[in-house]
This record gives structure tokens, C-alpha cells and sequence, in this order.
């Protein structure tokens, strides 16, 4: 059953192959200078270590924009990811898998009541601005700079038409590395609230992440792809839309590589930030996007010639559609699965305001007004709990968020079993012993597990919002999602 539900992640990964992970060989394969079937193995090993070494980092925003808690409706929103980009594969558009996820996913908040979060929405969409634009920027500075670096020396053709083609296999690779880094998240990132999997340790040298078992999973599909069925693409992507040279075809994919890189690296965020450096948010962003943004930039820097606009604006019109697509197959999927298969597509949370959680808002200075109307009440799922704060007039958003948290029940047990059964390699020994000290104890809601922790060591505590403190707190916000994920008490 669990393989079954997995299915629709590894089928959106197959679409994802067959769609996106082409792009990075797109040019080099349309230009023929590398072969499909060399190209298509290099694409596959990087992009598997890409997806395993470094996946998680843009997965966290996909998380906040809808946690799909359950693997039920995890299947639906992949398959009806998967299945757009399909539909969009087979008119040979070189759509996006980012919007097509995130499409499905606000599918699943509509259809579950859940909030969608509009912070992080906005975001991924000013990423989807960002990525071609900052590709075909760089797809101007590299080429200027080649054209100059070409006029003044002396390569004999054999010599250039060598190293062009080790450059393209060098950019792919590393190419092919940055996507499964960023595109992993779309694939397998739905999964990750309800992963199946356990974390695995061999002796005290080999450690494997349940997070990484689904990427793993999900980077071997995405290689499938590319086999499959990702010729097509490639061609529309390096043949049709503009005539590149292999120089050029360099250059595109260097720059495709290098945004995917930026938003994709957790490491070269960090380093960036510690350095007081601008970085760019953890996002997964389209692969197609960073192509077709290098390509333009190519074009433009020779002065705008030869662009074949109308089919620039097929494409557009997919990048458009898409989310659009999508989001109503994931709504109509969800349906499906849940009335005709009987399946729960997502986990009801019960909001409850007993005294202790009244106390707990009142510190967050919201009106008493709205508070002796919720005191006492229970409401058994966020829809009932959004309409009842709209009657009584609390319409806030960033109030009825706060509301949400505090008063959603995440009943947990820290029982001993537990306690030894957890993974105790994401945590200090200052942090193990400070939990250890709390085994026996129930809490009805996660803010006061949270905020026990904290009174007992400073090590449990968030620091000041700012950028140096950046990935403490984000690391510290993945503590305590495991800790809450682990020691809840699941009712059936």
C-alpha cells in the first residue's frame, strides 16, 4: 500500500524527467555535440547525488505553503502534478514542475480548508519572476565575456571543438547536479510530512535520513525520465526556440546551473549570509524557466535577432496555465480519492480554547472581545474555526494565524520508547539531556512542549530574528518539527 501511494511522487518524478531534467543537456544534445544516450547517464548519477546530498534544502518553503499530512492525499496532489506536466510534455511545452506542484498543492488547501500561505506564495511566485530574468543575466555577462575571451586568442578548431565539448559534459553534470539539489523538492517534498520510511544507521558511520530515502526514490524516477522520454523536449529547447551554437549552448547551460545552484544550496546560503553576503530564498524554481531565461539573454545580447516569439509565447502561455491545470485536477482528485476510495486526504485538527490557551493569547495582546467569544469553544476542523472568527469579526490575518496556532490540539506523549527509539544525531547531548528530563510527561499542544524546553535550557531557544541567526533558527525549527511529528499520539 505504501508503494501505491508512493507511485504518483515517482510518476511526477518520470513527468519532471521527461520535462525538465532534459533542459540541462537540452542544448548540448540539439547542437550535437554530446550524444543523447551519454548525456542522458551523466544527467542521471548527478542528479541522483544532487537530489540525495542536498535535496532538503528547498523543500522547507513547500512545507509551509501546505503540509499534506497524510500519504493519501500526498498521492493526489503528485499525481495531479504529474499528470499536468504529462499533458504539457506531450504538446512538447518545457513547462514548469515547480508551478505544477505548486498548483496541486493549493488544490489540497482548498479542498482540506487549511490556509494557504501567502508569505511563502509570494514568494515562490516572485522566484518564478527572478529565475529567468537572473539566468539570462547571466547568460549576458558569460557571453560577453567569451566573446571577448575568444577574439583575443589563438584556439585551433579541432582544440576549441575539444574543449567545447568537455565544457558542455562539465556544465551538465554539474547542471544535472544542481537540479535533483532543487526539482527534488517538487517530486518527493509532499511526501516528507508522512514519509514511510524510518532513519537507517550503519554502525556509526553511514547515517540515511528518511527524507533522503524518499529522494533517493525519487531522483532514480526522475533518471527514468530522461531516458524515457525526454528527447522531444530537448529539441523544442535547443533547437526551436532559438539556433545556439555550441559555444552558446555552453553558456546556457552554465547559467541554468548556476540560479538553480543559488536556490537550491543550503551550504552556499549559510556561507553567504555568515559572510554578510545578499542570498537568495531556498525555493524550487523551474528548471525550463533558468533555460529559456539564458537563452533569451543569448539572444539579446546579439542584439535581439532571430527569436522566434510565437514560440516564446506557447511556452509562456504553459508557465501560465499550469499552476491553474493543476490545481484543479489536485481538487478533483482529492474528491475522487476520498469519497470513491474511502481514503482520509488529510488529518482533521481540532482547535480547542480551554483556560490555558486564553492565558496564552491574551500575551499575544489579542482583544479581549474576541477571546471570552472563543473561550471554552471547540471546533473540529479549521473550517469551522475560520468561519466562526469571520462571524465574530476577527478577521486579521496574522491574528486568526496565531489563533490557529495556539489553539490547534497536537496531543504528545514523551514516552521512554520513543525517547530511545528517535534519532539523537540531529540534537546537542545539552538538548538530549534537557528532553530526557521531560519522558513521562503529556502536552495537549505543540507551543507548550516548545516553550517547556526552552525555560529548561537556552539551547532550546530561538534567537533574534536576523540574518546572522538565520540557520540556527531554521535548524532549530526542524528540531522541533521532529520532536512534534515523533512523540504525537496519532487517534484513528
Amino acid at each position: 500500500m505504501i508503494l501505491f501511494f508512493l507511485s504518483s511522487g515517482l510518476f511526477l518524478g518520470w513527468s519532471l524527467g521527461a520535462n525538465d531534467a532534459a533542459n540541462v543537456f537540452g542544448t548540448a544534445v540539439g547542437t550535437r555535440m554530446i550524444k543523447f544516450k551519454t548525456a542522458a547517464i551523466i544527467a542521471s548519477v548527478c542528479l541522483v547525488l544532487g537530489a540525495v546530498l542536498e535535496g532538503a534544502g528547498a523543500t522547507k518553503i513547500l512545507g509551509e505553503l501546505g503540509a499534506i499530512d497524510t500519504l493519501p492525499g500526498s498521492f493526489a496532489v503528485a499525481f495531479a502534478a504529474g499528470f499536468t506536466v504529462t499533458i504539457m510534455t506531450r504538446l512538447r511545452l518545457p513547462v514548469s514542475t515547480s508551478q505544477a506542484i505548486v498548483g496541486a498543492i493549493i488544490g489540497w488547501n482548498l479542498f482540506s480548508g487549511s490556509p494557504t500561505n501567502l508569505t511563502s506564495l509570494t514568494k515562490i511566485f516572485l522566484t518564478w519572476v527572478l529565475c529567468p530574468v537572473i539566468s539570462a543575466f547571466f547568460a549576458m555577462l558569460l557571453y560577453w565575456l567569451t566573446k571577448y575571451i575568444l577574439e583575443n586568442s589563438k584556439i585551433h578548431l579541432l582544440t576549441m571543438d575539444a574543449i567545447t565539448r568537455l565544457a558542455l559534459i562539465i556544465v551538465g553534470a554539474f547542471g544535472a547536479y544542481s537540479l535533483g539539489a532543487n526539482n527534488i523538492a517538487n517530486v518527493m517534498g509532499v511526501f516528507v510530512p508522512s514519509s514511510p520510511f524510518q532513519d537507517l544507521s550503519l554502525g556509526n558511520i553511514v547515517h540515511i535520513s528518511s527524507i533522503q530515502q524518499l529522494f533517493f526514490l525519487g531522483a532514480v524516477a526522475i533518471s527514468i525520465g530522461v531516458f524515457t522520454y525526454s528527447y522531444k523536449v530537448m529539441h523544442t529547447v535547443g533547437k526551436d526556440l532559438f539556433r545556439l551554437s555550441p559555444v552558446t549552448a555552453f553558456i546556457v547551460v552554465l547559467s541554468h546551473s548556476l540560479v538553480l545552484y543559488l536556490f537550491a544550496s543550503q551550504n552556499l546560503r549559510n556561507w553567504l549570509l555568515s559572510n554578510n553576503l545578499p542570498a537568495l530564498p531556498l525555493v524550487p524554481v523551474s528548471s525550463s524557466q533558468a533555460v529559456i531565461g539564458a537563452i533569451l539573454g543569448i539572444a539579446l545580447a546579439k542584439g535581439g535577432r532571430n527569436i522566434q516569439w510565437n514560440i516564446l509565447g506557447r511556452i509562456s502561455s504553459g508557465w501560465v496555465t499550469t499552476p491553474i491545470i493543476a490545481g484543479f485536477i489536485s481538487f478533483m482528485t482529492l474528491f475522487f480519492v476520498q469519497n470513491v476510495f474511502d481514503q482520509h486526504v488529510y488529518h482533521e485538527t481540532v482547535y480547542s480554547f480551554p483556560e490555558v490557551v486564553i492565558e496564552r493569547l491574551q500575551e499575544e495582546d489579542i482583544d479581549g472581545d474576541y477571546l471570552e467569544f472563543l473561550s471554552g469553544m471547540e471546533f473540529g476542523n479549521i473550517r469551522r474555526l475560520n468561519r466562526y472568527m469571520n462571524e465574530i469579526g476577527l478577521r486579521e490575518k496574522e491574528i486568526q494565524a496565531k489563533v490557529r496556532y495556539f489553539s490547534a490540539l497536537k496531543e504528545m506523549e514523551i514516552s521512554k520508547l520513543l525517547l530511545r527509539q528517535m534519532d539523537t544525531e540531529m540534537f546537542s547531548p545539552r538538548q538530549l539531556q534537557t528532553l530526557n528530563s521531560l519522558q513521562g510527561s503529556v502536552f495537549l499542544f505543540e507551543w507548550e512542549l516548545i516553550e517547556q524546553l526552552a525555560a529548561l535550557s537556552a539551547e532550546w531557544h530561538y534567537r533574534e530574528d536576523t540574518e546572522e541567526n538565520l540557520a540556527h533558527n531554521r535548524e532549530l525549527k526542524r528540531q522541533f518539527d521532529y520532536l512534534i511529528e515523533t512523540f504525537r499520539i496519532r487517534k484513528r
